[in-house]
């Protein structure tokens, strides 16, 4: 991979009317012209994802989307998609213009942004339009800047089409810029000069040519740190690990190989796998474990939420498809009823579901993990993620996450005691 994950990149989303300038304020800000701009209104109608490095910040994705104050049943649909932005949104930027200011719409976004404790920013776009009338200007600023304080907001005068203070906003929101949007990987397991094993098998399923996500973060973070490793597929870990004096500081595989691995490894080498690292680095670690512990009170006719952040083809012995239900079934003792979804869809009532199962999430940023995590707690429906539940499947779970004791605030006092 040549360039920084979308999933790991600051996410800013851009909110405001139909034709408040937020596309022409997207090109403002990279200097180019990336989005369709018009004088009509309602031209985005879906949000926009553009991958880009906007400095000092780094590589962002930068979200363009709909009015909020978009019409009719579509309009309705359009308006939804774009509130659901928020639940992936590190950064927030309400666009306004200088002869609307704030109003019901804005205060509505700001409310939500607050609730959801997203940094945000208030651009008042189209200073343009006080055609140089600079005393004109500064009143409207002196009203505009004392309606933001009441809602505890931060404000940046612009003109999108003229570029006036777009190098102050800029500087505004690399000073709102969230410090880590992802917490440690793996660095933190390791010291410097440690040796890792990485067992990635390549069957059906990888994909040709390269290697998936998780692996690829995994060793550049271990890079990163200073660590050695070696990469391997399950058939040659034995002679790997034969070669090996001293021992590796830890071995990480694919969850799938869990059972055929463990045995291969001694018991005194920590041991993981690549979507228990994904666990903690998109999620909570801790609340994951627990829904593990809930899969032992499954009975045959409850209802299972299978969760995938991508689309793929489908193998015939698919992990989330097949392999995964016929571990749950084995362990209800019985039938299931599953449901599947994929992409950004995810339901908003999980009350109906006893358990809902997630993949590793390398497609989706922190936030957006942690807001389907929480979503699920408040409903009293446990999660468990693909790594996490397939140790347990194994029975090695306890063993699974023996790696991170000490260097996490998660205690895992039913697995581990």
């Amino acid at each position: 991979m040549n360039n920084t994950p979308r999933s790991s990149r600051i996410h800013i989303a851009i909110f405001g009317r139909r034709n408040a300038g937020k596309s022409s304020l997207i090109n403002g800000i990279t200097n180019q012209d990336i989005a369709l701009v018009s004088e009509m209104a309602g031209t985005t109608t879906d949000p926009v994802y553009k991958a880009m490095e906007i400095l000092p910040m780094g590589p962002v994705v930068i979200i363009d989307t709909a009015g909020i104050d978009d019409v009719g049943v579509v309009g309705e649909l359009r308006i939804q998609k774009t509130k659901e932005v928020l639940n992936k949104t590190d950064m927030a930027l309400i666009v306004t213009e200088v002869n609307t200011g704030i109003g019901e719409y804005e205060r509505g976004l700001i409310k939500s942004i607050q609730e959801k404790e997203i940094p945000f920013l208030i651009v008042i776009n189209k200073t343009d339009q006080m055609n140089g009338d600079k005393a004109a200007l500064e009143i409207m600023q002196q009203q505009m800047t004392k309606t933001l304080k009441e809602y505890g907001a931060k404000g940046v005068f612009i003109s999108a089409k003229t570029k006036d203070g777009i190098e102050e906003l800029k500087e505004r929101m690399s000073g709102i810029t969230p410090k880590e949007v992802d917490p440690p990987l793996v660095g933190d397991l390791i010291n410097k000069g440690d040796m890792v094993v990485l067992v990635t098998p390549i069957d059906s399923a990888a994909p040709k040519g390269r290697m998936i996500l998780p692996q690829v973060q995994v060793i550049r973070d271990i890079l990163d740190h200073d660590g050695f490793m070696v990469v391997c597929k399950e058939t040659e870990l034995q002679e790997a690990l034969k070669n090996l004096t001293p021992p590796p500081r830890l071995v990480i595989t694919d969850a799938q190989m869990f059972h055929q691995v463990s045995k291969m490894v001694p018991e005194e080498i920590p041991l993981t796998a690549f979507s228990i690292l994904y666990a903690r680095f998109k999620g909570d670690l801790q609340e994951l474990v627990k829904g593990a512990e809930a899969v032992k009170s499954l009975k045959p006719g409850d209802n299972i939420l299978i969760a995938e952040g991508c689309t793929h083809h489908q193998q015939k012995d698919d992990i989330g498809k097949v392999k995964i239900p016929n571990w749950l079934e084995r362990e209800a003792g019985g039938s299931l009823n599953f449901t599947w979804v994929s992409g950004t869809k995810f339901e908003e009532d999980l009350s109906n579901y006893k358990l809902i199962i997630h993949c590793g999430a390398c497609m989706h940023n922190r936030r957006e993990m942690m807001h389907r995590i929480q979503r699920a707690k408040s409903q009293g429906v446990p999660i468990v993620n693909y790594g996490v539940f397939i140790a347990h499947s194994n029975r090695i779970l306890e063993r699974a996450l023996k790696p991170f004791a000490g260097k996490t605030s998660v205690e895992f006092q039913s697995v581990l005691g």
